[in-house]
């Protein structure tokens, strides 16, 4: 497959849109939307169908992290802390990312001409929960990123896809640079609101 502006663009939205993430600026969120809507476009091309719909998925959820983000989590305005993610949560995410990915799988490989109904429907999985931890700011959802990055990664040159290959080799160096300094707001953010409260 050729390289296209669909590709180019959402290469450099998407690239934006994680280094903005990492650093906590909530334009990531409105930057994600345009990426969401190239990735659409191009993934369809590709016939990577999951992906495609995951777009979708995504668009919903950048509208509720912008809020999430906005509002600190609540009606009023306040900064969103970066947690850690719970037992519990760790338990829906993985229940939910299992049935997610077989139903997918099932589904891709029986209802459309996909080449990768496994991976196709694992990478929307681990996305899904990574955005999921992405909104509420916890900060594994690094990890999941990174877990996700490294399946896409050969994905998408499989597909011929190789800018786009190259982006998430560059989305996953965002996310370790993501992680660490999540990680350190996570042990510097109390000791800033108790100054602030002194």
């Amino acid at each position: 497959m050729s390289l296209t502006w669909t590709e180019i663009l959402g290469f450099a939205s998407g690239a934006l849109c994680v280094w903005l993430v990492a650093r906590q600026h909530i334009a990531n969120w409105p930057v994600g939307l345009a990426n969401n809507v190239f990735f659409i476009v191009l993934f369809l091309q590709a016939g990577l169908y999951a992906d495609a719909g995951l777009q979708v998925v995504f668009i919903a959820l950048a509208v509720y992290g912008w809020w999430t983000w906005a509002h600190g989590g609540g009606p009023g305005p306040g900064t969103l802390p970066v947690r850690r993610t719970t037992r519990t949560e760790w338990l829906w995410l993985l229940a939910a990312g299992a049935v997610g990915t077989v139903a997918l799988t099932l589904l891709l490989g029986a209802a459309t001409d996909s080449t990768v109904p496994f991976w196709d429907a694992l990478t929307t999985a681990l996305s899904l929960a990574a955005t999921y931890g992405q909104c509420g700011k916890l900060v594994e959802s690094w990890w999941l990123w990174i877990a996700a990055d490294l399946v896409y990664i050969p994905l998408y040159a499989y597909k011929e896809l190789y800018l786009t290959s190259l982006l998430y080799a560059g989305f996953l160096t965002l996310c370790l640079i993501g992680l660490r300094g999540w990680r350190r707001e996570l042990t510097t953010g109390p000791a800033r609101l108790v100054e602030a409260a002194a």
